[in-house]
């Protein structure tokens, strides 16, 4: 039994995936594993989830919206958005209040105690690295926005929405109850 070698496009093939795709590879992975480490150490140290904190947040830089706004807002489906207001209003963190003249709209306000939980929770994990790209000279952040944006062509899933973590988290002194203000 004789051994043919394989085509020299597989031998290609192969020795890029050693060289660079499984560099790739090791970098998504461990991306998406600081997304998962910080997201439990966000559930355990302060009872609440990456999406619950990602809801606040709008609210809190948004004020008052209905449920559908907020959706829209965070990039997460109605339902799932629901589910996460009855989380936060179980915790007195938001309120909901039907309009005056139209009953039928619900709108969604963060209470005090939901701005001090805002406030004091830790920065999203893309906080740190959106202060981290834009220290890097612009040409160097277009490169890395470029490299992400093909990766994402390359694994053929443009169509998929981007996650509403993505959003900045200012943390304004506004935004917190007027007792916990300057100091």
């Amino acid at each position: 039994m004789e051994h043919t070698p394989p085509p020299a496009d597989e031998s290609l093939r192969n020795q890029f995936f050693e060289t660079y795709g499984l560099r790739v590879l090791k970098s998504l992975r461990r991306i998406i594993r600081a997304g998962d480490i910080h997201s439990k150490k966000l559930n355990q140290e302060f009872h609440i989830t990456a999406p619950q904190m990602i809801c606040l947040y709008s609210l809190q830089k948004n004020g008052s919206m209905t449920q559908s706004e907020l959706a829209k807002d965070v990039d997460l489906g109605m339902s799932t958005v629901n589910g996460i207001m009855d989380r936060l209003e179980a915790k007195q963190w938001i309120v909901r209040n039907r309009d005056d003249v139209d009953r039928r709209k619900v709108y969604l306000e963060i209470t005090d105690s939901g701005k001090l939980q805002a406030y004091e929770a830790p920065a999203l994990l893309q906080d740190k690295l959106s202060e981290a790209l834009q220290a890097l000279p612009e040409l160097e952040q277009a490169a890395i926005a470029l490299s992400l944006e093909r990766i994402v062509e390359l694994m053929g899933v443009e169509h998929l929405d981007a996650s509403g973590n993505l959003i900045a988290t200012d943390k304004i002194s506004e935004a917190l109850p007027e007792d916990k203000q300057n100091g």
